[in-house]
């Protein structure tokens, strides 16, 4: 199959044009020879002017993809985009160039419109730029094709760039607009993409501190979830819920929502979810009972027992709870070693995940401080109250900052 470089090269060959003939005033030769040589996709606009000065139409340029194969694309497509985070190697760069020759005949359908997503998503995610004008074409194939769903999806994404740029506010107000202007342009929304909505609301409101807000948004979604007897995300919105509780001091609801992931947990057998009960029951022995003998005793048998992948997940976050329940014992230096083997994970980005993450050097801090090594200890807890100084205020923000307050008072005592 001829790409649209090689389309355009032969027809400006036939044409007895030069490249700088073909470019006129519009189109620079170095852009022409990029798109010629495949190594630049053409806006629809360069394209037409392209097309009028060959005397063709775009569609003689663009040549019809052969639906079987855009079919087999998709296909390959997807098995590369789905690729579990933690595996991820290069297969974004392999997407794009898979999907690449391909962009500029993506127009209609919804193979070209879900191509053009995934390919503009890696765009995004590879740091390379073009990728809104992109998930632009396939936003609008979707609202041709009435698809409320992967509409929906492309609005979401967009409001997570911001999101994972921390500008939380900024994408709250993106999401908003985005699910109204979804919501008055279709007359039905599928249950799922709902759901999808509710719960992206929720964590958006929690970011930005409107707990409220958050609340009422993740209860509205349980309850149609059950309503409608659909129960997609019903594990995401219990954890959720859960970790909403504990971030309230609410212990009732906490465990009423554990207890809930629990029955989920035990009827679907699902890895993720065993995880993240565990994980809770091991928050609340170390906040709550204090049993810090017994919550050592389960970290180190998940360590010993889950497989590579989930530890791959979650294995330094059982450093951090492990680390902080050596300090509680009094074992300090094991729990420096514990601590320092703590990192934040690329992938966390909600300010109260990110935050249960920061008290890693609010707690070597304290680590310090009992071994004599103030100066350290200060630098340590400064560190901590740094990062947090633009997040919303929640319990891990509260401890950060009484931590430093007690840290500095010695520290300024012994100077």
């Amino acid at each position: 199959m001829n790409t649209l470089g090689e389309r355009i090269r032969k027809l400006r060959k036939e044409k007895g044009l030069t490249l700088e003939g073909l470019a006129g005033k519009e189109l620079t030769k170095g852009m022409l020879s990029l798109i010629e040589n495949n190594k630049a996709n053409p806006s629809m606009e360069s394209l037409t002017y392209i097309a009028g000065r060959l005397g063709v139409d775009v569609s003689s340029l663009l040549e019809e993809v052969n639906s079987q194969e855009l079919r087999e694309v998709l296909k390959e497509a997807e098995k590369l985009f789905n690729t579990d985070y933690t595996d991820l190697r290069d297969e974004h760069r392999q997407l794009i160039k898979l999907v690449q020759p391909y962009v500029p005949k993506l127009t209609q359908g919804y193979e070209s419109a879900r191509l053009l997503e995934m390919y503009s998503d890696c765009l995004y995610f590879e740091n390379l730029d073009g990728w809104q004008e992109l998930s632009d074409r396939a936003a609008i194939i979707y609202e041709k094709l009435n698809l409320s769903g992967r509409r929906a999806a492309i609005g979401i994404f967009r409001a997570m760039v911001k999101f994972t740029e921390h500008d939380y506010a900024e994408s709250l107000k993106i999401f908003l607009k985005e699910r109204a202007e979804i919501e008055s342009n279709y007359v039905y929304i599928d249950p799922m993409t709902r759901v999808d909505f509710d719960y992206n609301e929720a964590i958006l409101y929690f970011a930005v501190g409107d707990y409220d807000s958050a609340y009422t948004v993740m209860e509205s979604a349980i309850d149609y979830s059950i309503e409608n007897r659909i129960f997609y995300r019903i594990d995401d919105l219990y954890r959720l819920a859960a970790g909403y509780a504990m971030v309230a001091r609410d212990e009732e609801k906490r465990m009423y929502y554990l207890n809930k992931l629990k029955l989920y947990m035990e009827f679907t057998g699902d890895t993720f979810s065993k995880l993240s009960y565990e994980i809770m029951n091991i928050e609340n022995l170390i906040m709550n009972d204090r049993n810090y003998e017994k919550a050592i005793e389960m970290i180190d048998h998940h360590l010993r027992t889950f497989d590579t992948n989930a530890i791959e997940k979650f294995g330094t976050w059982f450093f951090l709870t492990k680390g902080i329940a050596l300090y509680k014992l009094g074992h300090i230096e094991d729990a420096v070693e514990c601590l320092n083997k703590v990192h934040i994970p690329s992938a966390i980005h909600h300010p109260i995940d990110l935050t249960s993450f920061y008290v890693v050097d609010a707690y070597k801090g304290l680590c310090y401080l009992e071994l004599g090594s103030l100066k350290k200890a200060y630098e340590t807890a400064e560190n901590a109250v740094n990062k947090i100084n633009s997040l919303p205020p929640n319990l891990y923000t509260e401890f950060i900052y009484n931590t430093y307050e007690k840290i500095k008072k010695v520290f300024e005592v012994d100077e």
